[in-house]
């Protein structure tokens, strides 16, 4: 919760109570070595970067750099640049109505500067809070020079009867406007070189320029950058000039592991419903997250374009919702997933891939559909042994599945519905012997909706080993012999 607003007024209250000017990035500096010192975490909400991005962004803080923050989507970068926004002091003074909200002790602008002359100690100032010390920017193609740095303004001259040479006639833009604060450009590459050109100055001199107007102002803010590898993006560059200008770049990453990945999604994800939430086991957990990990690894993506953090949230809420619909028609109430609802959360991952040439060829429904089977299959290799099957040890010999793979080689099949109550989904499982033994051996289901879930898993990991043949009919899944189905 922040803390109210200081009672103080003019510039000589300011002056009597002992304050300071100190710099934005010296401020920065300040706050993050009081933190480094208390100890504990930095920046909230941010998962998975301890020991890589954190450290980076920590010595680039320390060093008072402007930053960019490179990397492929769905990397955190946005909500990187808006965490620093809480290493700024919860407020700062400002002089009155400055349209640069200057400092009362470095103004900037000459509206400043002639308030403070005209009133000195009695000059009114303002208080911002570090919310509104943070602004950014998607860059776009048609961002114009106005829009960031600013132009003159004819109109205000002609009605406030001021020469064109007043400094008084100058619109601002969004960066002289975000003066005393952290002002951060997304997807940098976007923007077009001309414009990029004219953030030179601002970087190397920290100073602003408009249309050659003979002022020069020092501005006092951190830049913060975000952008894909140039590698990565037909979209455009960001111009070498401008690189050796920003004076520390930080690599983002994806999740190292399924288990960041989950702490991610679960944090991102609206998994609450109607005052309950979403129980999803741990091991299909890991399949959810492995449909990322798989996709980026995947010959039939696009792997420069990155997969996005976003694909297995979206999944994750779409299960839910999958969950949620099948409950309104069998008037159940726990939200635990099946292996069916996450076959209808595919269409979280249509939008969230782009296709290489192979992929393009198979078409996305398939490739999203494949990438789930794999995920499937990675996650069943995790929880189950390897079956070995040769000449001399047939599948229906192996000592955990064996007598499941025997009951579906004897022209046994099951049929399984998205839309099944539970007592009745339970009930077309259990026909299948040593099912249920070895779904509670291996999984440790807490209840029976996730004893369905995990015995259905079973089935599925068999399908994605090509042990058991499964055919999909209308919301129907129809799980039986392998050999049978070659056979016709």
């Amino acid at each position: 919760m922040s803390s109210s607003k200081p009672h103080i007024h003019t510039v000589g209250e300011l002056r009597a109570g002992g304050s300071t000017y100190l710099s934005v990035k010296d401020e920065m500096r300040r706050n993050l070595m009081a933190r480094i010192r208390a100890g504990g975490a930095l920046f909230s909400g941010i998962i998975g970067y301890e020991n890589t991005v954190i450290p980076a962004l920590q010595n680039a803080i320390l060093s008072r750099h402007n930053i960019i923050l490179l990397g492929l989507r769905g990397q955190a970068k946005t909500r990187i640049a808006r965490a620093m926004a809480g290493l700024l002091d919860e407020w700062t003074p400002v002089i009155a109505g400055s349209p640069l909200n200057c400092h009362p002790f470095h103004p900037l602008c000459v509206y400043s500067r002639r308030l403070l002359q005209e009133k000195g100690d009695e000059t009114p100032i303002d208080w911002r809070h570090r919310s509104d010390r943070y602004q950014e920017k998607l860059a776009t193609p048609d961002v114009s020079m106005a829009d960031l740095i600013g132009d003159i303004d004819p109109i205000k001259a002609a009605r406030e009867k001021r020469d064109l040479t007043d400094e008084e006639v100058i619109s601002y833009g969004i960066i002289p406007r975000s003066n005393r604060g952290i002002f951060t450009i997304n997807e940098l590459p976007d923007l077009q070189a001309r414009i990029q050109v004219g953030l030179l100055n601002i970087l190397e001199e920290n100073d602003l320029q408009i249309r050659g107007f003979p002022v020069r102002i020092p501005m006092d803010m951190v830049l913060v950058f975000t952008a894909n590898p140039e590698d990565y993006t037909n979209r455009g560059n960001i111009i070498t000039p401008l690189k050796d200008r920003i004076d520390s770049q930080i690599l983002t990453h994806y999740p190292r592991s399924t288990a960041e990945a989950a702490l991610i999604t679960n944090q991102e994800a609206w998994l609450e419903r109607d005052g309950q939430r979403a129980r999803v086991p741990a091991f299909f957990q890991e399949v959810i997250e492995s449909v990322a990990f798989v996709a980026r690894e995947s010959e039939l993506v696009d792997r420069s374009s990155g997969v996005s953090a976003r694909l297995t949230i979206s999944l994750m809420e779409n299960l839910v919702s999958n969950i949620e619909r099948r409950n309104l028609m069998t008037g159940e109430e726990k939200l635990v997933p099946r292996v069916s609802d996450l076959m209808a959360a595919v269409p979280a991952i249509t939008g969230k891939i782009e296709l290489a040439y192979e992929g393009e060829r198979e078409g996305l429904s398939l490739v999203a559909h494949n990438l789930v089977g794999r995920a499937i299959k990675k996650a069943f290799r995790q929880h189950f042994p390897r079956m070995e099957e040769d000449d001399e040890q047939p599948a229906a010999a192996d000592p955990v599945f064996g007598r499941i793979i025997h009951w579906f080689a004897g022209h046994h099949a099951i049929e399984v519905a998205d839309d099944t109550p539970l007592d009745e989904h339970l009930r077309q499982l259990r026909q299948v012997p040593r099912l249920e033994e070895t779904a509670r051996e291996y999984l440790k289901p807490t209840d029976n909706a996730e004893l369905a879930l995990a015995m259905e898993f079973i089935l599925e990991g068999l399908h994605q080993e090509d042990i058991v043949s499964k055919e999909n009919l209308d919301g129907l899944h129809r799980y039986t012999s392998m050999l049978a189905t070659l056979l016709g």
